[in-house]
């Protein structure tokens, strides 16, 4: 290994809200290029599919809930 060469860095580990956060930019698609490309580097997918699913079944529940209280 060159002296001046480093190791690369660990994948670094987000929080709920990071992930919860690009979540919820990214379903009124909004998201900034730098941010983007810096989630991809540190949530994992995992977390952003299971977020996403409870964010749409939270979407169609309220949906379902505001049309009765309508009706």
């Amino acid at each position: 290994m060159n002296p001046q060469e480093q190791p690369p860095e660990p994948p670094r580990k987000t929080s709920l809200v990071r992930t919860l956060r690009a979540v919820a930019w990214s379903l009124i698609g909004l998201r900034a290029g730098e941010e983007y490309r810096r989630d991809l580097q540190s949530i994992h997918p995992l977390h952003v599919l299971l977020v996403g699913l409870i964010a749409l079944f939270a979407f169609v529940a309220g949906l379902i809930l505001l049309v009765k209280w309508v009706v």
